[in-house]
């Protein structure tokens, strides 16, 4: 047998090592969420926990698993402070939009009716009573109402192994964030050997300047929330707006997800608006205030403070975001500017190879 063949059977027989491995993955799939939600976490928190263990309290330094729980701990946290901001302003604004409802749809009946009238020669009057029970049957002043708990406990009866599975996924995953936090530099000596040492050195190079770009990303993106959550509390102060502070931060934080932190902060907003000042100056002041904030996201702090640090042009982001939520939806959006900064390592590589090839160069 002689090598070209035996090159041959090799690169089958990884090939389909490769195979089989992708589609135990896809076998696999229900119940790797944890693992894989606890890597992306590990990835995130392992900075934090490396820093930890480097600083010394007095002249002990701090072990790696306790470094592990605080950044575990600390996270969790920052999650639960901002429900805790959440949930209670988001009850009180639905429970006064409740008891001022009827009051807001007579007024608007007093704005609109007599112009209707006047206009089109139509005669219409919002049925106050009826609006009112369908914002009772959504929104309750005090306990669930029941028809809700029959549909969630008929929800879980029907569906008790996905909830299972959420409640399974929620218990396993901060266990094994711990271990790969405890354990995240063995991980990557491990993963780092099995790299045929041919390609082991340019794979590590591409992969650490992957890592450099991913955390520029995110310092990137966490200056994109922190301007807009200073920006959205300014402008709602100084359009009087009780709830300034609470909305605005909310708003500026959640920017992350796309879309869903957007639309919750807008929604706040407008409802607290109309409880403070009625229809029109809430829907003006609102309308613009959050106009001029998706702008300035969209086409120059996003571009600009998230772009320029992965080395993206400007116009480069807006189309990632655009395609990648095209074709993946809220999760494209999601993950388009760090795969983007993934893809233009390989994509630079590539050209270089292609720059340095004989098939270029040939006149």
């Amino acid at each position: 047998m002689n090598a070209l063949t035996t090159q041959r059977l090799q690169t089958g027989l990884w090939l389909g090592l490769a195979l089989l491995v992708l589609a135990l993955l896809y076998v696999l799939a229900p119940i790797l969420t944890p693992f894989a939600l606890a890597a992306i976490l590990a990835y995130l928190l392992a900075p934090g926990t490396q820093w930890m263990t480097q600083h010394r309290i007095g002249r002990f330094g701090l072990p790696r698993w306790f470094a592990a729980l605080a950044m575990i701990f600390l996270s969790t946290s920052v999650i639960l402070l901002l429900l805790l901001i959440l949930i209670p302003v988001l009850q009180n604004e639905l429970l006064a939009l409740q008891k001022a409802f009827p009051a807001m749809v007579n007024r608007l009946n007093d704005a609109l009716s007599p112009k209707l009238r006047e206009w089109f020669g139509l005669d219409v009057q919002l049925n106050t009573q009826s609006l009112r029970q369908l914002l009772s049957d959504q929104v309750s002043s005090g306990s669930m109402p029941s028809d809700v708990i029959s549909e969630v406990l008929r929800h879980v009866r029907a569906g008790g192994a996905a909830v299972l599975g959420v409640v399974g996924t929620l218990a396993l995953t901060p266990v094994v964030l711990f271990y790969l936090l405890v354990d995240w530099d063995a991980f990557k000596h491990r993963c780092e050997a099995l790299i045929p040492r041919r390609w082991h050195r340019a794979t590590t190079h591409a992969l650490s300047e992957i890592d450099t770009l991913l955390a520029q990303f995110l310092r990137g993106q966490l200056l994109v929330m922190l301007v807009l959550a200073g920006y959205y509390c300014i402008a709602l102060t100084i359009a009087g707006f009780n709830t300034a502070l609470p909305v605005g931060i909310l708003t500026g934080l959640l920017v992350f997800i796309p879309y869903v932190g957007f639309s919750l902060g807008l929604i706040l907003a407008l409802i607290s608006g109309l409880l403070q000042f009625g229809p029109l100056y809430a829907l003006v002041s609102v309308g613009v205030i959050y106009g001029v904030g998706q702008f300035a996201e969209s086409f120059f702090l996003t571009p600009r403070l998230v772009g320029e640090r992965l080395g993206l042009h400007p116009l480069t982001v807006i189309f990632a975001l655009m395609a990648f939520g095209q074709i993946f939806g809220f999760f494209g959006v999601l993950a388009a500017l760090p795969v983007s900064a993934a893809l233009m390592v390989i994509v630079k590589r590539i050209k270089h190879a292609y720059l340095a090839s004989e098939f270029y160069s040939r006149t």
